[in-house]
């Protein structure tokens, strides 16, 4: 398998291949590549619709010399734990590809992937801009759409700092949050049945997602609630007596 960066002609490759409608994969495996790399490159690229091999490659180029003048501004953070900076940083770009694969934006993707691979798992809107090379206004924007989404808290620190964290429960918050949208989904499409006629094509069609979606939610909602009993309960330690 080859290493190193894309090439002109693999982005040249990659470009044809979304024009055919292959799948990552396929593209992956006949570029000899992971999986992985075709969709961050395709992601930070202007995604499926909008990938063009020209400007991605000019694009990688323009990042490498940034992160080279960062280099030669200063030595980067030592990182806890004696973690390699270079994986720590691909980690985090892989995170995000696969945050915005779900349908997050590129800047909220950027920000869950700073906090959940930082160890205390909360950060100042000071550390995320400083980090993430961003302004503060890009942060807080974000942070309140993920707030939205229950997928970070706001959270106050000895000095009454204001702090964004993450933390298990927040995936299971998402993930309810996630069933009562399936269930509104629900009550929309038997709006629809009465309003279209319950026996004419368009209302069985509204009827039969409805029927879906109501026993997905349920067995959603249900496993969420049953993987939170099992994974994160904390019972207490055996006593004597027992």
């Amino acid at each position: 398998m080859p290493g190193g960066r894309l090439t002109q002609q693999e982005r040249q490759q990659i470009a044809a291949g979304l024009a055919d409608g292959l799948a990552y994969a396929e593209i992956a495996r006949r570029l000899d590549r992971p999986t992985s790399t075709v969709t961050r490159e395709v992601m930070r690229n202007g995604g499926p619709t909008g990938y063009r091999a020209d400007l991605a490659h000019r694009a990688t180029e323009h990042r490498t010399r940034r992160r080279r003048g960062a280099s030669a501004r200063g030595p980067e953070p030592v990182q806890p734990h004696g973690r390699d900076p270079e994986a720590v940083r691909e980690y985090e770009e892989t995170f995000t590809t696969i945050m915005m694969a779900s349908g997050l934006p590129k800047m909220m993707s950027r920000v869950l992937a700073c906090l959940y691979t930082t160890d205390a798992g909360s950060l100042t809107a000071a550390e995320l801009a400083q980090r993430l090379q961003v302004s503060p206004a890009s942060i807080s924007k974000a942070v309140a759409f993920l707030e939205s989404q229950d997928l970070v808290r706001r959270q106050r620190d000895e000095g009454r700092r204001e702090r964004y964290a993450v933390d298990d429960d927040l995936w299971h918050q998402s993930t309810l949050s996630s069933a009562q949208a399936l269930v509104k989904f629900v009550e929309i499409a038997r709006q629809g049945v009465g309003v279209l006629g319950r026996d004419t094509p368009a209302a069985v069609r509204l009827e039969n997602i409805a029927r879906y979606l109501d026993f997905v939610a349920e067995r959603f909602a249900r496993a969420a609630e049953q993987a939170r009993e099992v994974l994160y309960a904390n019972p207490e330690p055996d006593g004597p007596d027992s």
